[in-house]
């Protein structure tokens, strides 16, 4: 297990319920220009954590939660399916979704961005996975001293993200730095 990579045993948390507070769903959501979208992708789920406030904002649609630790994915069947079968674990590759082009409207990336090898990639799989029109939103830590988090030479600044989604072919990228310990960029396909 790397420094960059989170460890599954430490799996419980992800589930802690102040994550909401501190990366709130309904203030992603207010940036976000979507209508009636029908399918989400949760690149980096984790326990699904943040799959099940999405799926308010799902139009009779489906998550799929995808991750690269068989851990994860196997505690998402278990725990998160039962209650919520909308939204649906695929286990991936760090940089390869087993979905077909164009298939999203939305893509997503929470706390994951500082744990990539080589963002580009995900980013690149994360486009072609996006119908035409379609958004994607990362959040991830602020690269500044916290009580918590990744080590702060892993993070990346927002400017460096937005670059490597221009890079990719987004557009519109616009970034916001409201909430405390993180920072939010969104942009269109």
């Amino acid at each position: 297990m790397t420094e960059k990579k989170f460890d599954p045993k430490k799996l419980h948390k992800l589930n802690n319920p102040e994550r909401l507070s501190d990366i709130p769903a309904e203030y992603i959501w207010n940036k976000i220009n979507l209508v009636e979208p029908e399918v989400f992708v949760d690149i980096g789920a984790g326990t699904g954590f943040f799959s099940v406030p999405f799926l308010n904002y799902v139009w009779n649609g489906k998550i799929f939660a995808c991750d690269t630790s068989g851990i994860m994915i196997q505690w998402m069947k278990d725990n998160i399916c039962p209650r919520y079968p909308n939204i649906v674990p695929l286990q991936m590759e760090e940089s390869s979704v087993p979905l077909e082009d164009g298939i999203a409207d939305l893509v997503y990336m929470i706390n994951l961005h500082h744990e990539l090898d080589k963002p580009e990639a995900i980013l690149e799989e994360s486009f072609r996975i996006l119908k035409n029109n379609g958004a994607i939103f990362i959040v991830d830590w602020k690269k500044e001293d916290t009580s918590e988090g990744p080590p702060l030479h892993i993070r990346y600044l927002p400017e460096q993200v937005k670059d490597q989604l221009a890079g990719a072919e987004f557009r519109n990228v616009n970034i916001y730095n409201e909430m405390s310990k993180h920072f939010l960029v969104v942009a269109e396909k």
